[in-house]
């Protein structure tokens, strides 16, 4: 029986690359080989944050390799609506080149390709060369219901037909989805109009290329989100994809972690630090920036703060005059942190989160209690999962000036705190969770079947 050659095609953004990377993980420990393909930018962070070697294989069934995004190399991949055009105009025909490349230099010929829903190009590719394809969701599957549902939402009057939101009204996808506002869905909700429009034509792109797979694969679980799983039974779960099972746990960061905070956390009293992270885009003025430093500082209790290079708005990140002194040993602050490994610790209470997708699954395996701060697309409708569905979480309330002040958060921090309730939710949770991805689980399942499509082709 010969090996089954799996390519494996994310976005580039860390969102995406992350459960991707885990998925051929998973493939890989069932002998399947996989060449993961990212940008050469996306490549070049992952081999600097020394994830895998140099030479760019990491072993003899996972090969990394990269293809130009069409973009030059000072130009700035900040501005999705430059990237996402460059992409959709350079990369369909390097991709070509490289499967034929691949197929020329390898024993084993490429039978499947997973592509990133955001890159549903690659579906075409894959139809054209005769290869079989596979769509991947990264995010929570609710967002990806309003995608399939956009004909329903255009012939509703939700939004007009360049997909800007026509009525501001709740809406219910199915009477037994929860509800959501139009301005939250993903491709909406951006400042920028221009980004807006392209956000729409890869969700259109998208649909169109999901009805030429038979298998699109979600990185979520029935337990979590039942009733959009319902809805459209032909979404296959497969989540949550993370690697908290190995020592190299964190696969795909673009950020050198900084570990000396495990050694802090192992110094704090069990379930009493604040951790806070807002993942890779994320971004904040001063003043709330500031509020939040405050708010930490007025919790009184020990916190591991993330900060990464550039996450205000301004040149350079400013703590407020004697902050560093006042905190003390209290609290920890670094520009990276292992995330797994953090939220996996005994001392950690609860997760101060933008609630993107990713962190969201990580802090429910863990079973820890959220604050939430979302700040765009589908990270709002995880929030809504938090809160109101699996009632994990708080959310924070803004002021008249649109700032999440600091008294408002050391009272939602004291809140978490001292109702246990929230933990309890979240403990529940993540046994259902966890007993999904076991043996005989949903996704474990599905895992399974997909594993015996990829493998059809050569028994």
């Amino acid at each position: 029986m010969g090996k089954s050659h799996v390519l494996v095609i994310p976005f580039p953004a860390q969102g995406h690359v992350i459960p991707m990377m885990e998925l051929s993980q998973r493939l890989i420990e069932q002998g399947v080989k996989v060449t993961f393909v990212n940008t050469e930018v996306i490549h070049n962070k992952i081999v600097t944050s020394n994830w895998i070697n140099k030479d760019g294989v990491d072993d003899d069934l996972r090969h990394m390799v990269s293809i130009p995004d069409g973009l030059d190399p000072c130009e700035d991949r900040n501005d999705i609506v430059k990237l996402a055009k460059s992409i959709s105009q350079n990369m369909p025909g390097k991709f070509e080149e490289l499967i034929e490349s691949v197929d020329k230099e390898d024993d084993t010929k490429i039978t499947c390709i997973i592509a990133d829903f955001n890159m549903a190009w690659a579906i075409r590719v894959a139809k054209k060369k005769g290869i079989k394809p596979a769509a991947f969701w990264s995010a929570s599957v609710i967002t990806l219901a309003s995608v399939l549902s956009v004909e329903k939402l255009i012939d509703d009057g939700i939004i007009n037909e360049k997909g800007m939101v026509l009525k501001d009204e709740m809406i219910r996808l199915s009477d037994s989805m929860l509800p959501m506002k139009p301005t939250n869905m993903f491709w909406v909700c951006f400042e920028d109009p221009a980004l807006s429009e392209v956000a729409f034509q890869i969700v259109l792109a998208a649909k169109q290329a999901s009805e030429l797979t038979e298998w699109v694969l979600c990185n979520s679980t029935t337990e979590l989100e039942a009733a959009t799983f319902s809805m459209y039974p032909q979404l296959s779960p497969i989540g949550p994809l993370l690697a908290s099972n190995r020592l190299a746990d964190q696969t795909g960061h673009f950020w050198k972690e900084d570990t000396t905070c495990l050694a802090w956390l192992d110094q704090q009293p069990a379930c009493s630090v604040i951790y806070i992270a807002f993942g890779s885009f994320t971004l904040f003025n001063q003043n709330q920036f500031e509020e939040l430093a405050f708010g930490l500082e007025l919790s009184n209790k020990p916190f591991l703060w993330v900060v990464r290079p550039g996450m205000t708005k301004e040149t350079a990140t400013i703590f407020p005059d004697g902050y560093m002194e006042r905190i003390g040993s209290r609290g920890k602050i670094v520009s990276w942190a292992p995330q797994q490994k953090v939220l996996a610790h005994p001392s950690v209470a609860c997760f101060v989160s933008h609630c993107g997708w990713n962190s969201t699954l990580e802090g429910v395996t863990n079973g820890l209690p959220f604050l939430c701060w979302p700040y765009f697309s589908d990270q709002f409708q995880d929030e809504t999962y938090i809160c109101d569905i699996w009632k994990t979480g708080l959310g924070l309330n803004k002021d008249e000036r649109g700032i999440i002040t600091r008294e408002e958060i050391k009272s939602k921090i004291e809140v978490l705190f001292n109702n246990g309730m929230f933990r309890a939710n979240a403990l529940d949770i993540k046994e259902k969770v966890a007993s999904s991805i076991a043996k005989g689980g949903c996704s474990h399942s599905n895992f399974n079947k997909f594993f015996e499509w990829i493998h059809e082709k050569d028994s």
